[in-house]
């Protein structure tokens, strides 16, 4: 039975149903990272601020009271939400042990670029978010980049209307399912092989019944280096200290 990608909220808050404590919670330049019954990640809202209101007050709140901050329009509060949901989902899902770890040649942050290209030549393919170092791969096929601050030759927000519908592939950012674009973007992307990817991804098999075909997220590799890479401000760091891009096709892998 096919799910509308607005249920992907609902989804979320069910599937990380747990009795278990934020145990920390840090909120680095580029990721945020929780730690409970393992580690969740999410990319940082990137907003300037002073002071959050509840700072000194997360560690040891029932992951189970900060999950519904994940409806929250407050980007620091919906991020919070998805780094402690990932936290419980990554840390049990069994599709991250059948997920094909990535070696790339290159920049281990467009390990996911580098493993689709044998399939995405000559094709239509947009990716939402400008990624570092994505210019490389734009050679070698024609990608159309979709960024809310868009520079260069990148297409703004609304040009997702007209890219998606003809798109061969489609590299979704899991932070979309944070901003709340992801049910539009999703709902664009269905005649696309649709890739949901980076380390907000959350390893859930009824993503598949939502139209995404690939999941690209990553397994911790090195906890403690992962944190220190993201208290001290890494960004692309973490896929050389404490991360590994896996990446799972859905389709006959989505039943566990």
């Amino acid at each position: 039975m096919k799910i509308h990608p607005r249920e992907i909220y609902n989804l979320l808050l069910e599937s990380s149903q747990t009795t278990a404590l934020v145990e920390e919670i840090i909120i680095g330049l580029t990721w945020t990272f929780c730690r409970a019954n393992g580690i969740g990640l999410c990319m940082s809202p990137g907003q300037a601020t002073r002071t959050l209101p509840w700072s000194g007050t997360l560690v040891n709140q029932a992951i189970a009271n900060l999950a519904p901050w994940l409806y929250s329009w407050d980007s620091y509060q919906a991020t919070i939400a998805m780094a402690a949901i990932n936290a419980v989902i990554n840390t049990n899902s069994p599709l991250l042990e059948k997920a094909e770890p990535l070696s790339p040649k290159n920049s281990a942050n467009l390990a996911v670029f580098e493993h689709f290209l044998p399939l995405i030549r000559g094709k239509q393919v947009v990716v939402i978010g400008r990624y570092p170092g994505l210019s490389q791969y734009e050679q070698d096929t024609e990608i159309s980049v979709i960024e809310r601050q868009p520079s260069g030759q990148d297409f703004p927000d609304p040009a997702c209307e007209y890219l998606l519908p003809e798109a061969d592939w489609v590299f979704l950012t899991a932070t979309s399912i944070v901003n709340k674009t992801f049910p539009r973007l999703v709902e664009l992307s269905q005649n696309a092989k649709l890739v949901l990817m980076g380390p907000t991804v959350p390893w859930l098999p009824e993503l598949a019944d939502m139209g995404i075909d690939y999941l690209a997220g990553v397994a911790v590799t090195n906890a403690e280096a992962l944190r220190q890479t993201i208290a001290e401000g890494g960004g692309t760091r973490i896929f050389d200290t404490g991360v590994e891009y896996r990446v799972l096709e859905l389709v006959n892998n989505a039943s566990c």
